[in-house]
Parts: C-alpha cells; sequence; structure tokens
C-alpha cells in the first residue's frame, strides 16, 4: 500500500529532457515507484490527467528568513510551488549574532525580513536559529553563512579591516557554519559592514571554505557596474578556490548585457565553477536605506539615526549617484500609520507633499521610520532579461520581500509561475522542460540539496502539479499581494501542502518542512 499516487500526469524530471506520461507512487517521504500503477492502491490519490508533474521549485535567494519563524506556512511562496527556501541571503541575517549584535540585527532587518525585537529566542549560531525553523514550517530550508553578521562579531561595525586575530575569528565561524550545514559564505557588497571589506579580506575568509566547496554566493559591488563587480567575484572565487554565484544578475542596457555575458562564457566559467540567479522582472526593490553612504553605517544600525541628522551627510547624499530617480521609485513598505497612505506612490509624490529637498526629505523618512523603508526601483526592458533567463547558468532566485500591508515588488508573488508562464508561452524563451530544470534540477544539485530537485525513485517527494496552459503570475506592481494561478498541488517530503489550488488547513505536527544540510 503507498500513502500517495499521483497517477496519469506528464512528468518533467528536473533534469531538462523531454516529457512522458507515468504515475508515481509515494511511501513516506520519498518516491518510491514511477511507472504504470494501475494496480497499486494508495491511501490518497492525486488525478493529474492533462497537467504537469514536476520536482518541487528551490528558491535560491530569498528574504524570507524571519517570515518562516512566525508564518508556518508560507503562502506566497508555496503557492508558486517552491518547496525549499534558501535563506540568509546578501550576507545578512538573524545569526549568527551575539548579545551585543542580535539587537542591531533586529533593527536593522525590519524592512526586509520582519522579525520585532520581541520575537529574539536566544538563538546565536546558523545551527540554533535552523533548529526552529525544522518540523516548523511547511517548505524546507536550508542557510547560507551571512558576512556582514560574521564579521560584526569578529570587527564591530566599523570602517576598519580584520586584523590577524579577527581573521582567525572570521575563517573559524566559516568552518563552523559549514559543518553546521550551510551552503557557503552569502555576501552583499553594497550594504551594511561589507562595503567596508576588500577584495583581500574576502579571499582570506572565503579560503576557510575551499575543502569543503561552499559555494561563494554575492550581492557584488553593484554600485562600482555590474562588470567591475563580477570581475571581483570571479577574482575572489579563482583566489579562493571556491564556486562563484552570482545574486539577481542583470544588465541595464543591450551594451551592458552584451559585455556581462562575454565575459561570462569567455572568462568567468573557465576561470571558476560559475552560475548566477535573477527574479524574471526587471524593476528591482531593497531598502532606501542602502543608497546611503556608507560612513552612517560605522556604529551600527542603532547609531545611523544621529548621523541622517548631519548636514554635510545630507549634502554628500544630495549630490550622490546613488540618489534614486524620485519619478520611477516607488515607497513599498513603511511601519507608521502617517506614512503609510504614501506607499504604493513614487518618491516624488512623498518628497513634493514633505515641502522639503529631496535628500532632506528622504533622511527625514528614514528618521521618522527608524530606517525601515523599502522600495521598489524602476529601471529596464524586460526583453533585456531574455539573455539571462535563457543562460545555462541561470537558476531562480526570486529575491523576494514580505511586507503583509505593502505594495511590494511582485517578485514575492509571481516568480516561479511568471517563469512558467509568460516566458514560456508568450516569449518562447526556452521550453518548459527547460523551466522546470531552471527552477528544480540546476538550483537543488547546485545548492547540494540532495537527493532533492529530481523526481526519481530515492529521492525526496517534493512535488508540484501545475496545468501548463494556465499557470501565471497575478501580481501586479500596483497590487502585488495576488496569488498565482495554476498551480494545483504541492508536496512537501511527501506530505500536501496546497490541494487544487488551495493551502491545506491543517498540517499536523510536525510540519513537514525540514531544514536541510548541505550535501547532508
Amino acid at each position: 500500500m503507498l500513502d500517495l499516487i499521483i497517477q496519469n500526469g506528464t512528468i518533467l524530471d528536473g533534469s531538462g529532457t523531454t516529457h512522458y506520461t507515468a504515475d508515481i507512487g509515494i511511501r513516506q517521504d520519498k518516491i518510491v515507484q514511477i511507472g504504470s500503477l494501475t494496480t497499486a492502491e494508495g491511501h490518497t490519490v492525486i488525478e493529474a490527467q492533462g497537467k504537469i508533474v514536476a520536482p518541487g521549485f528551490v528558491d535560491v535567494h530569498t528574504h524570507a528568513d524571519g517570515w518562516l519563524l512566525n508564518t508556518p506556512h508560507f503562502i506566497s511562496k508555496t503557492s508558486q510551488g517552491f518547496t525549499t527556501e534558501v535563506l540568509m541571503a546578501d550576507g545578512i541575517s538573524y545569526a549568527p549574532v551575539n548579545a551585543h549584535t542580535a539587537r542591531q540585527w533586529l533593527y536593522y532587518l525590519r524592512s526586509l525580513n520582519g522579525l520585532q525585537l520581541a520575537e529574539y529566542q536566544g538563538w546565536q549560531s546558523v545551527a540554533d536559529y535552523m533548529a526552529l525553523l525544522d518540523g516548523r514550517t511547511a517548505q524546507n530550508s536550508i542557510a547560507h553563512i551571512p558576512y556582514a553578521n560574521v564579521r560584526t562579531l569578529a570587527c564591530g561595525f566599523g570602517r576598519s579591516g580584520p586584523d590577524d586575530y579577527q581573521m582567525r575569528q572570521i575563517k573559524a565561524e566559516i568552518e563552523r557554519g559549514m559543518a553546521e550545514g550551510a551552503v557557503g559564505l552569502s555576501t552583499g557588497l553594497d550594504y551594511i559592514v561589507q562595503c567596508f571589506a576588500s577584495t583581500e579580506e574576502l579571499v582570506e575568509a572565503c579560503q576557510a571554505m575551499a575543502t569543503s566547496q561552499g559555494l561563494y554566493v554575492t550581492h557584488i559591488r553593484y554600485k562600482k557596474g555590474v562588470l567591475a563587480g563580477l570581475q571581483e567575484a570571479v577574482e575572489i572565487g579563482r583566489r579562493a578556490g571556491v564556486p562563484v554565484h552570482i545574486s539577481h544578475l542583470k544588465a541595464g542596457s543591450e551594451a551592458e548585457s552584451e559585455a556581462v555575458l562575454t565575459y561570462i562564457d569567455t572568462v568567468a566559467r573557465q576561470e571558476v565553477d560559475f552560475s548566477f540567479d535573477v527574479y524574471p522582472y526587471m524593476p528591482a526593490s531593497t531598502m532606501l536605506n542602502s543608497l546611503l553612504p556608507y560612513e552612517v553605517w560605522a556604529d551600527g544600525p542603532l547609531g545611523v539615526i544621529d548621523r541622517l541628522k548631519d548636514p554635510h551627510l545630507r549634502a554628500r547624499f544630495a549630490h550622490s549617484p546613488s540618489m534614486p530617480n524620485l519619478d520611477t521609485t516607488t515607497l513599498a513598505w513603511l511601519p507608521s500609520k502617517a506614512n503609510s497612505p504614501y506607499q504604493g506612490q513614487p518618491l516624488r509624490t512623498y518628497v513634493a507633499a514633505s515641502g522639503r529637498s529631496a535628500a532632506d526629505a528622504l533622511c527625514d523618512l528614514l528618521i521618522e521610520e527608524g530606517l525601515a523603508v523599502l522600495m521598489v526601483i524602476g529601471q529596464g526592458e524586460e526583453s533585456l532579461l531574455a539573455p539571462f533567463l535563457q543562460h545555462p547558468c541561470y537558476m531562480m532566485g526570486s529575491d523576494g520581500i514580505y511586507q503583509p500591508e505593502g505594495v511590494v515588488h511582485p517578485r514575492q508573488f509571481g516568480s516561479a509561475p511568471r517563469l512558467l508562464g509568460p516566458c514560456v508561452r508568450d516569449h518562447g524563451w526556452f521550453s518548459l522542460e527547460e523551466a522546470v530544470r531552471k527552477l528544480s534540477g540546476t538550483p537543488a544539485a547546485r545548492f547540494g540539496l540532495t537527493e532533492r530537485g529530481l523526481l526519481k525513485e530515492g529521492y525526496f517527494a517534493d512535488v508540484v502539479i501545475f496545468d501548463p496552459a494556465t499557470v501565471s503570475d497575478r501580481a501586479t506592481y500596483a497590487e502585488p499581494q495576488q496569488l498565482s494561478v495554476g498551480i494545483e498541488d504541492v508536496l512537501v517530503n511527501g506530505v500536501p501542502i496546497i490541494r487544487q489550488g488551495q493551502p491545506v488547513e491543517d498540517l499536523g505536527e510536525p510540519l513537514p518542512g525540514r531544514a536541510l544540510r548541505f550535501r547532508g
């Protein structure tokens, strides 16, 4: 007797090979049979005639760290077919921390990851944090080691690079994280603390995971330009002897796209084991505070408010190339009721209403909101995405940021169905087999998810069933909080969490999601 049978489905197994028709038999958390199961019996039978049956999708760049801790079923993601979230991206997260840094990180990350100070439960290491998710979420999760957290444990939040003693501490913390099951080291070199890190420092830090071949996963120095940031990342990986994965890689023009892709194909792939992710939208989204001059971070997040009052800093911000375009950048979320009517509005609307200069208005807004301001940045033509999404080194990273009352970027609700639907049906950028591979087999293999990412006997039963004719995103920039359509059923470790397009209400205890280990 099988626990569950999926019958008559069209199988896309995650490898990119041609589809075929078969039944799938599941017992406990594993796929045990694939073929004709007409005589088999199952406690539950899912009819998949006319539907695609695929491996569960893996999101390799997500900001669900805090939301998974207080939202056991993160429906904006599972409704897209995501069964595994790779956490602690961009070098910033809730672990590792100590008694001195935990409060700083909880304050800094409010617009990105949502936890409040009262929700801190005393965790310190990456393993501590992941243990809080194991069996307490509907979806699986696995972590990076976020470099800013590691660096602050050794050096604090200041500009100075690590001395020999501090570097030993940094490398020991990275080795510890790898031993605890992390996929590798993440950096966000436009963000707090890491913006002060030199190439030499990052090479030495990455050498701590050369033996384990953990990934160097990096939000490059985009402020230096995409190509220059990419070249630095490849240099770091080559010199440290580790694989390199670039976060949310795209270009703002045809010329830049050609230069970047040529470099990838002629240099990067020859010098390092290389890959990248991006979401299938051109506009971006991040924290408004990331555009400030870097010196604001020298005393940590809790010291920024006083620095924002400095007229000299405001003058520098006013004339900085990082000053956002007031017409194409919108306020996506902020915590106060007083400013909430400006959510979804261009920055120019807020600045005009304030009666102040742009620099003064935005600095004052950050003070009022305790730095917690999220924005969506309009940029570029969608056609610029095609060569990146088509590239053999590409895999899905939604970079989704959730706020329940926010006018957030629609990538949080629509990334996977947009790749499966519009990118395949409307644009014809690749086959459905290739789209599924980019969502499952490729990221699972790259991020060391053992026995996941393929529909194969003996593999874990993370499964998505969708309608290829209707699957699509519905989220828009004006109304982003709309669930996608066409994803019919989602299983995590053999347990249905979405049935007939609706979340399963009572999943029992423990929940099916597991904290995974790199190649574990």
